[in-house]
C-alpha cells in the first residue's frame, strides 16, 4: 500500500513526490503539506520587510502633527500595537493550520457566493494600498532628485512621479509574479541590509540631531483633557491597534506555506515580532524626526532632518513599499480567485499593477498628504474590525463546536455543505460595519459619526466594529453553520470528502480557547490543545 501524508484540508500529498510551491499555488488550492516549508525564518523576514517602509514612519510623523505630544504618540504606538499584532498572530496561525487563503476561509462564514463580497473589498483595498505604498514612493525620489538638481521640488512634477512609478510598479508585479518563493527570497536577503541602513539612520537622528525628547504639542497648541484623549483614540485606530488590524487579512495567505509540523509557538512569535518590531520602532522615528519639522511629509522628513545623508538612505529606503507591495499584488490574486475569476495568478497580478498605478494618479492629485492618509486608514479599519471579529468568533468558537474539515470549502458553486449566501455573516459584516462609522470620528466629515461626535471626537470605531460584529455573529451564526455541519461530520456528505481528509478540528481547535473535552475523540475527531489567550496558547507546543 502507498504511503500518502495528508494535509489539513484534505488534500493528499504523496511523499515522494512533492509539488513545487510555485505549481500548486497557480490555481486556489489548499497547500499541501509536502510542499510547505518548515523554516519559521520566513515569516519573520516576510512581515518585517513589509514593515520596514517610510509610511511607518509617516505614521508615526501623523501623531506629531494631528497635536499628540512626543510622549503620548509613543504609548499609542507600543500599546496599540502590542494588542493588534497579538490578534494578528491568531490569523497567522490559522493559515498555517488549514493551508488555506483568509479569503477561502471566509466561505464557511459568508456562503459560497455570499464571500464574493469581503472578498471584493479585500481586492479592492489592496489595490489602493499598493497605490498608497507607491506615492509614498514617489514623494521619497522627487525629494531625492530635488537634492540632486534634477527636478524642482517645489513643482508638482506630475509627469516625472508618473513615470517613476510605473517604473517602480513594474519591479512589484515582477517579484509577485514568481510567487510565494520569490517573495520569501527577496525579504530575505534585502531585509538585513536595509534593517543596518535604518539602524545607522536612527543613530544619527537620535544622537546627532537636537530631537526634543520632552516635545508637548504645538506651541500654544498643546492638547489637555478630553481634546487630548479624543486625538489618542483617533491616532490609536490609524497608527496603533488599527495598524494591526489591517494585516488581518492577508495574514493567512502566507502562513499557508509553513509546515504544521513546526511548532505553532515559533510561527506566532516570528510573524508578530516581524509586524511589531519595525512598526514601533519607525514609528518612534517619525514621531521624533517630526518634533524638528512638524510634517508627515515623508521626502521632508527625510531632506529637512538628514541633508546630503539623505541621499544614500532613501536609495535603500525604496525597498520597503515595494517589499509591502509584493504582497499586495500577491494577496489581490487569492482574493480574486476566491471570487471563482477563472484568470491565472500572473494574470491577475499584471491587472493590480495597472489599476494600482491609476490608483497612484489619484493620490498624486490630492493636496493634502496627511487628511489622505488618515482617511484611508480609517475606511481600512472600518471592515476588517469587523470581518476579523467574525472570523475569530467562527473559527475560535462556532466551528470548535462542530468541526467541520476545510476541504468542502474548495466545492464547486452549488455545493450542498455550504449556504449560498450566509446571511448571519453577511448581515454581522453589515452591522459592524456600520458600528465602526458610528463610532469614528476620521480627519473627513464623512468619516465623522454621529456617536463619536457626540462623545466630543473619541474615536472607538475599532472596538465598536470588531465587538458587534462578533456579538451579531455569536447569535445568529451559530445555527447556520450547525446545518450545514452535521451532515459532513455524521458522515452523510463523507462520500464527498477525499480519501485522508482531515476534519478542521486537527487544525483550528488546537487553536481553541480552552481544552477540548475528551468526547472529542470518541466523535471522531482530534483533541486539541489549551488556548486561553494568544500568549497562553505560544506555550501550549
Amino acid at each position: 500500500m502507498r504511503e500518502t501524508s495528508s494535509s489539513p484540508t484534505g488534500s493528499v500529498a504523496h511523499g515522494n513526490h512533492p509539488s513545487p510551491v510555485g505549481d500548486v499555488e497557480q490555481n486556489l488550492q489548499a497547500i499541501p503539506e509536502s510542499s510547505r516549508t518548515r523554516s519559521v525564518s520566513g515569516q519573520f523576514w516576510i512581515w518585517a520587510g513589509a514593515n520596514l517602509a517610510p509610511i511607518n514612519w509617516v505614521l508615526g510623523a501623523l501623531g506629531i502633527q494631528l497635536g499628540l505630544s512626543f510622549a503620548d504618540t509613543v504609548t499609542v504606538l507600543v500599546v496599540g500595537n502590542l494588542i493588534g499584532m497579538a490578534l494578528f498572530g491568531l490569523f497567522v496561525l490559522l493559515g498555517q493550520r488549514t493551508g488555506t487563503t483568509g479569503m477561502v476561509l471566509a466561505r464557511a462564514v459568508f456562503g459560497r457566493r455570499g464571500n464574493y463580497l469581503p472578498s471584493a473589498i479585500q481586492a479592492v483595498l489592496v489595490i489602493g494600498w499598493c497605490a498608497v505604498n507607491t506615492w509614498i514612493i514617489l514623494d521619497l525620489v522627487m525629494a531625492l532628485m530635488g537634492k540632486l538638481g534634477l527636478v524642482d521640488p517645489a513643482a508638482a512634477n506630475v509627469g516625472p512621479k508618473v513615470v517613476v512609478a510605473a517604473l517602480i510598479m513594474g519591479i512589484q508585479v515582477t517579484i509577485a509574479w514568481f510567487g510565494y518563493k520569490a517573495i520569501a527570497a527577496f525579504e530575505r536577503w534585502t531585509v538585513p541590509p536595509t534593517l543596518l541602513v535604518l539602524i545607522a539612520m536612527s543613530a544619527v537622528a537620535w544622537f546627532g540631531m537636537h530631537i526634543d525628547w520632552s516635545y508637548a504639542g504645538p506651541a500654544g497648541h498643546i492638547l489637555h483633557g478630553a481634546p487630548r484623549i479624543a486625538a489618542m483614540t483617533g491616532v490609536m485606530t490609524v497608527i496603533g491597534i488599527g495598524w494591526g488590524i489591517t494585516w488581518f487579512t492577508y495574514a493567512a495567505d502566507y502562513s499557508r506555506f509553513v509546515s504544521r509540523s513546526v511548532p505553532r509557538r515559533k510561527v506566532y512569535m516570528a510573524s508578530v515580532f516581524g509586524q511589531f518590531l519595525p512598526v514601533v520602532w519607525l514609528g518612534i522615528l517619525g514621531a521624533s524626526l517630526a518634533t524638528k519639522s512638524g510634517t508627515a511629509d515623508p521626502g521632508k522628513l527625510i531632506v529637512d532632518n538628514f541633508g546630503l545623508l539623505a541621499i544614500p538612505v532613501l536609495f535603500l529606503v525604496l525597498h520597503g513599499p515595494i517589499a509591502t507591495n509584493i504582497l499586495n499584488i500577491y494577496t489581490f490574486s487569492v482574493a480574486a480567485q476566491a471570487m471563482d475569476i477563472k484568470i491565472k495568478r500572473r494574470a491577475l497580478n499584471v491587472f493590480v499593477g495597472v489599476l494600482a498605478l491609476v490608483g497612484v494618479v489619484f493620490f498624486v492629485m490630492q493636496e493634502s498628504f496627511a487628511n489622505t492618509l488618515s482617511t484611508w486608514l480609517g475606511a481600512l479599519v472600518a471592515w476588517v474590525a469587523a470581518w476579523g471579529g467574525i472570523m475569530l468568533v467562527h473559527y475560535f468558537w462556532v466551528d470548535k463546536r462542530k468541526p467541520v474539515g476545510v476541504d468542502r470549502l474548495f466545492d464547486p458553486i452549488g455545493t450542498k455543505r455550504l449556504p449560498v449566501i450566509n446571511w448571519a455573516g453577511i448581515t454581522a459584516l453589515l452591522v459592524g460595519i456600520f458600528s465602526t462609522w458610528l463610532f469614528m470620528y476620521g480627519v473627513e466629515p464623512i468619516m465623522q459619526g454621529p456617536i463619536a461626535t457626540a462623545m466630543g471626537g473619541i474615536d472607538l470605531s475599532w472596538l465598536a466594529g470588531g465587538v458587534v460584529a462578533a456579538a451579531v455573529y455569536a447569535i445568529l451564526g451559530p445555527r447556520v453553520h450547525a446545518r450545514y455541519a452535521t451532515d459532513a461530520v455524521q458522515g452523510v456528505a463523507a462520500a464527498d470528502q477525499p480519501a485522508g481528509a482531515v476534519p478542521v478540528s486537527e487544525g483550528v481547535q488546537a487553536l481553541a480557547p480552552q481544552v477540548l473535552a475528551v468526547d472529542t475523540v470518541e466523535n471522531g475527531t482530534l483533541p486539541g490543545t489549551a488556548l486561553p489567550d494568544a500568549p497562553a496558547e505560544l506555550v501550549n507546543d
